[in-house]
C-alpha cells in the first residue's frame, strides 16, 4: 500500500500521475490532455455527486440536500421529538425508522416497545418507513432498499456508508437529520477527495473485513483520510463482489473519513436488479483526468489475513505477525489498557497463551459489517464437518436482515453452522455497542462487527470488569472456530469455498415493513411510552460566561463510547434527563455529580436568584470577576461546566455523546483537535462551543474555573480566538482559546443555546 500525500491525477481511470510541477506537462505530452488541478479536482464521482445535491450556488460552500434519511431505535425518537419541537408536519424525503438495536436488550421494562410504538406511530403520522425488530439492521435494509447511482443519503449512525452501491452516505448526529426534516440544509466546506486505486485480487481465505483493517491501520493514526471523501477506482474494483465491496466500504467509518463512493458497474447493476431497483442504477466512473487530494495505492494480492487488537480498529497487525511476536503484542495491549482505564481494573491478555498459541472465549460475526449472505456462506464452508468444542469458545452468527437468513436456511449454510456448534440469531446489532454477547470479565472476543473501544463489548469498569475485543474477518473467525478457540488465519487453512449464489425474496419486507409511500395521517395520534419525555428548556448563550472544569481527559483519542456509554443505556435514550446520568460513568465516574452541582449557579440565574447563595466555592470566583471585570452582574452571566479531552469524539455519530453534557450544562469542550466533524456538529446543534486549545501543558486544571467575556459578543461577531481566565486562589491568568470558523447557522444556533431554540425563533 502507497500513501501519496501530495495527491496525484488519474487518466481515463487507469493511469497514475503523482502530482508535482511537472504533473500537467507530463498529462499533456503523453494524454495529450490540457486542464488545470482545478478543473480536474471537479472530475471526481464525490464531486459530480455533491454538486448534483448542493444548493448554495457556491462550488466551495456546499448546503446539501439529501434524497433520504436513515434511523434506528437508539436515535430516531430524538430526532422526531427534537423535529416536532420545531414545527414538524410531514416528512419531506423517504424517511426510513429500523429497529435494530434495542430488540433484544431486556433493560426498564416496556420501554423499548415503547419507542418502536412511537417509531411505528410516527410513520404512519409523518409519512415514513418503519422497518420492525429482528428483520434487518438499519444498513443492510438502506443497500437493500434505499441506496441508488448517484444519490445521498444521511443516517444517524456513523456506518452508514453504500458508496459501493453508488451512493455517498453520510452519519451524522440526530440535529443533522432534523435539519433535512425541516427543509433546511447540510452546510459543508467542499471536502478534499482521496483516491484509492485498487489494483490484483485478493488471495483464497482473504475477506472485507481484511482490507478494511489494512486501510483503516494505514490511514487513522495520521488523519490521512480525516473529513475527506474516498472514492475507490481502479481495475481491483471489478475483481470484488458487491458483497465484498459492502464489507470494505462500511468500515471506511473507522478511518473518520466523512463518506465514500465507488465506480460502478454491472455487478453493482445486477444487485439492484435483484432487489427490483434496476432504475436506481447509475454508472459513476471518474472524469478522463482527475484529480485526488491524496492518493492510495491499494494491491488486494498482497492483503493478508488481519487482526485489530484491542482498543481501537487502527491498532492492527497481520495474523501472521501477531502469532510470532505474540507475547509482545499482548504485553502492548495490556499497557494500553492501563492507560485507557486509568489502572482501575487489570487486562490480562498474556494468560490467554496456551502451548504458545492464543486461545479466543468468543466468536462473532455480526451486523452491518459481518452479516452479509458471502461472509457467512464462507464461514459456513469452513465449519462444515467440524466441531467449534465443548470448552469456554462460543461462536454467534447474525445475518444483517431476514432475507439474507432465508437464503443461509434454504442453502443449508445455517444447518452447517448450526452442526458445529454455533448459534444463529437474528438481525440485530447489539453485539457491537455492547447490548448482546457480552463476554465474561477478562474474556477475549474476536468479532466480524465495525469497533472494539474499550467496554463496548459491554463490560463495567466501575463494577471492577473488564474484556476485550479483537476485530478479525469472518472467514479466519470460522478457522479459529474450526481449530477450537485457537486463533487461526482462513489461509492456512484448506477449504472449498463454494460461493452459492445469493436469492433476494422481497416478499419478507413487503409482508412486515410500513411504507406509507410517502403519505402523512395527521390524525395518527403518535404513542408515548412513560419513559419518552421531551427535551427540557436551555437557555440562549449569556454575554459573558463561567466554566467550571469537571472532568480532565488525556487518552490520545476519547470516543463517544466514554462520553456516553452503550449498551443498556441505549434503552434511556429517549428520556434526556435520565440517560445524562449516565454521561462518562466509565470513564469519569463523578463527572455527572461535577457537572450538576455548578449547574445550579445556572438554575439560580435563570430563577433571577443570586447564584452565590445557591453553590458556595464560587463566592471567591465572583469576588475576583466583579473586581477585575466591571459591569458584570447577574443579569448577563452565565455559568456551566466544560471538560477537557485531547481529541474527543471518535466512533459512533450518536448526538447523545453532546447533548447529554447539554442537559447537565455543559456550555463547552475544550479540546486539541476533534476526532471527527460530526462530533464538533453535534456540539454545536446542542450550543456548546467547541473550543480548541494548542498542545502543551494546560493552563488550567480539573476543578478550575474559566472564565470568558464577552463571549455572546466573540460569537455573533465570528471571532476564532478569545480571552480566557483561570480563576484561583484569588487571581485570574490569562490564556487564549481558539475555534475554527463557524458558519452563520452555527453561529446562531449556539446564540440561541441550541437547534431546538433556533428553529423556534423562527416560528
Amino acid at each position: 500500500m502507497k500513501l501519496y500525500e501530495n495527491g496525484a491525477y488519474l487518466i481515463n481511470g487507469k493511469e497514475i500521475v503523482v502530482d508535482s510541477n511537472e504533473a500537467l506537462l507530463e498529462i499533456k505530452s503523453k494524454f495529450g490532455k490540457d486542464t488545470t488541478k482545478e478543473e480536474a479536482r471537479e472530475e471526481t464521482i464525490a464531486n459530480g455527486i455533491l454538486q448534483k445535491h448542493n444548493v448554495s450556488g457556491d462550488k466551495e460552500k456546499l448546503q446539501i440536500k439529501f434524497d433520504k434519511l436513515t434511523s434506528h431505535d437508539i436515535t430516531y425518537v430524538g430526532i422526531i421529538q427534537t423535529a416536532r419541537a420545531s414545527g414538524l408536519e410531514k416528512f419531506p424525503i423517504p424517511y426510513v425508522l429500523t429497529n435494530c438495536h434495542n430488540s433484544l436488550c431486556a433493560v426498564g421494562g416496556t420501554i423499548n416497545e415503547d419507542d418502536h410504538m412511537f417509531g411505528l406511530t410516527a410513520a404512519k403520522k409523518y409519512g415514513g418507513i418503519y422497518v420492525p425488530p429482528h428483520q434487518a439492521v438499519i444498513h443492510q435494509f438502506a443497500r437493500e432498499m434505499l441506496a441508488g447511482g448517484g444519490q445521498m443519503i444521511l443516517g444517524s449512525d456513523s456506518h452508514t456508508r453504500y458508496g459501493a452501491l453508488g451512493t455517498m452516505a453520510i452519519g451524522e448526529g440526530g440535529p443533522e437529520l432534523v435539519k433535512q426534516l425541516l427543509n433546511r440544509t447540510y452546510d459543508i466546506n467542499r471536502p478534499e477527495v482521496v483516491g484509492i486505486y485498487l489494483t490484483g485480487k485478493p488471495i483464497k481465505g482473504v475477506g472485507p473485513q481484511d482490507v478494511a483493517l489494512a486501510l483503516i491501520g494505514a490511514t487513522f493514526e495520521k488523519g490521512f483520510v480525516k473529513n475527506r471523501v474516498m472514492e475507490f477506482v481502479g481495475p481491483g474494483v471489478k475483481e470484488l463482489t458487491v458483497d465484498f465491496r459492502i464489507g470494505v466500504d462500511v468500515m471506511t467509518t473507522e478511518t473518520t473519513c466523512l463518506s465514500s463512493i465507488w465506480e460502478t458497474d454491472n455487478a453493482v447493476k445486477d444487485f439492484l436488479d435483484m432487489h427490483g431497483r434496476i432504475g436506481d442504477y447509475k454508472e459513476l466512473i471518474p472524469g478522463e483526468v482527475t484529480y485526488y487530494d491524496k492518493f492510495i495505492e491499494l494491491d488486494l494480492s498482497k492483503i493478508k489475513p488481519m487482526i485489530a487488537m484491542p482498543f481501537h480498529p487502527s491498532n492492527t497487525y497481520t495474523i501472521e505477525e501477531l502469532n510470532k511476536n505474540l507475547i509482545d503484542i499482548l504485553d502492548d495491549c495490556e499497557k494500553r489498557a492501563k492507560v485507557s482505564f486509568d489502572g482501575k481494573v487489570d487486562l490480562d491478555l498474556k494468560s490467554k497463551v496456551r502451548n504458545g498459541k492464543l486461545y479466543v472465549d468468543q466468536g462473532i460475526i455480526a451486523g452491518c459489517a459481518g452479516g452479509g449472505f458471502e461472509n457467512i456462506c464462507d464461514a459456513a464452508d469452513i465449519l462444515k464437518g467440524a466441531s467449534i468444542g465443548s470448552d469456554e469458545f462460543t461462536l454467534s452468527v447474525y445475518p444483517a436482515s431476514t432475507p439474507i437468513y432465508m437464503e443461509l436456511v434454504k442453502n443449508g449454510a445455517v444447518a452447517n453452522l448450526m452442526a458445529s456448534g454455533a448459534i444463529v440469531k437474528t438481525a440485530f446489532c447489539g453485539p457491537c455497542f455492547g447490548a448482546g454477547d457480552t463476554p465474561a470479565n477478562n474474556s477475549f472476543s474476536i468479532r466480524h462487527s465495525t469497533r472494539n473501544f474499550p467496554n463496548r463489548e459491554g463490560s463495567k469498569v466501575q463494577d471492577g470488569q473488564i474484556a476485550s475485543v479483537a476485530l478479525m474477518d469472518a472467514r479466519s473467525i470460522a478457522a479459529t472456530a474450526a481449530n477450537g478457540g485457537y486463533l487461526t488465519a482462513a489461509t492456512e487453512i484448506d477449504v472449498n469455498y463454494t460461493k452459492p449464489k445469493y436469492f433476494y425474496d422481497s416478499t419478507i419486507y413487503e409482508n412486515r415493513v410500513f411504507d406509507s409511500k410517502g403519505k402523512a395521517d395527521s390524525t395518527v395520534e403518535l404513542k408515548f411510552g412513560p419513559n419518552i419525555k421531551d427535551w427540557p428548556k436551555m437557555s440562549a448563550l449569556p454575554e459573558n460566561l463561567v466554566l467550571k472544569v469537571v472532568s480532565e481527559i488525556h487518552d490520545p483519542v476519547t470516543t463517544t463510547d466514554e462520553l456516553i456509554p452503550s449498551g443498556e443505556t441505549s434503552s434511556y435514550r429517549s428520556n434526556p434527563l435520565k440517560l445524562a446520568e449516565f454521561a462518562l460513568s466509565r470513564k469519569d465516574p463523578q463527572y455527572v455529580e461535577r457537572a450538576k452541582e455548578i449547574q445550579k449557579a445556572q438554575k439560580a440565574v435563570e430563577e433571577d436568584k443570586c447564584p452565590v447563595s445557591i453553590v458556595d466555592e464560587i463566592k471567591p470566583i465572583m469576588d475576583v470577576i466583579h473586581k477585575e471585570f466591571k459591569g458584570v452582574k447577574r443579569e448577563n452571566l452565565g455559568f456551566g461546566s466544560t471538560i477537557f479531552a485531547v481529541k474527543p469524539g471518535d466512533g459512533s455519530a450518536r448526538e447523545q455523546a453532546a447533548s447529554c453534557q447539554k442537559v447537565l450544562g455543559g456550555w463547552a469542550n475544550i479540546a486539541n483537535e476533534y476526532a471527527t466533524k460530526r462530533y464538533r456538529s453535534n456540539l454545536i446543534n446542542w450550543g456548546m462551543i467547541p473550543f480548541l486549545i494548542k498542545e502543551g501543558t494546560l493552563p488550567f486544571e480539573n476543578l478550575d474555573y474559566i472564565f470568558i467575556p464577552d463571549i455572546k459578543k466573540s460569537i455573533s461577531e465570528g471571532k476564532t480566538e478569545f480571552d480566557a481566565y483561570v480563576i484561583k486562589d484569588g487571581q485570574k491568568t490569562a490564556f487564549k482559546l481558539g475555534m475554527d470558523p463557524l458558519t452563520d447557522n452555527e453561529k446562531e444556533i449556539i446564540l440561541k443555546g441550541c437547534l431546538i431554540n433556533y428553529y423556534k425563533s423562527q416560528m
